[in-house]
């Protein structure tokens, strides 16, 4: 069986994700065991989720990848802009958690740990993370739309 470039990639992420998601796991028990109140940081919490849900979401952009009667190459763009966006989400959770940054980080006045973050630049990287995501993920499933295998409806 052979997959395309962007199923390859698509599924290989979903390894790491998974992966980053039991280790977080693991990071997430350790400082509830030594936590009184037992809970770990609120974002680590937030990565530990968020990694094992990207890690599905990769393999279903995998089977879009895949169906995709659109251009290889432009499928693997859209695959591992996708991708890159997930993991930034994750990298930011992950290291507020490891500054023991806020609880919030969209709450004023932004910081990641201890520093301040500009307003813009936080909006501008949302809004890029809300195209990148949702841009990419409509395109592979337009792709895959395409394609006279799923065509039920004919």
């Amino acid at each position: 069986m052979t997959f395309s470039s962007a199923s390859a990639f698509a599924i290989v992420s979903a390894g790491v994700f998974l992966l980053v998601g039991l280790f977080s796991g693991l990071w997430k028990f350790l400082q509830m065991w030594r936590s009184e109140q037992g809970l770990a940081h609120p974002y680590l919490d937030i990565a530990h989720r968020a990694s094992l849900l990207y890690g599905f979401a990769c393999l279903t952009l995998a089977i879009l990848a895949h169906f995709s009667t659109f251009s290889p190459n432009y499928n693997l763009f859209a695959a591992v802009t996708v991708i890159v966006f997930f993991a930034l989400a994750v990298t930011g959770y992950l290291i507020q958690a490891a500054l023991n940054g806020p609880d919030n980080q969209l709450r004023q006045p932004h910081k990641l740990g201890n520093h301040p973050m500009p307003r813009a630049g936080l909006a501008l990287f949302m809004v890029a993370l809300i195209l990148a995501e949702i841009g990419g993920t409509l395109y592979l499933f337009a792709g895959a739309l395409q394609n006279p295998l799923l065509q039920f409806w004919s």
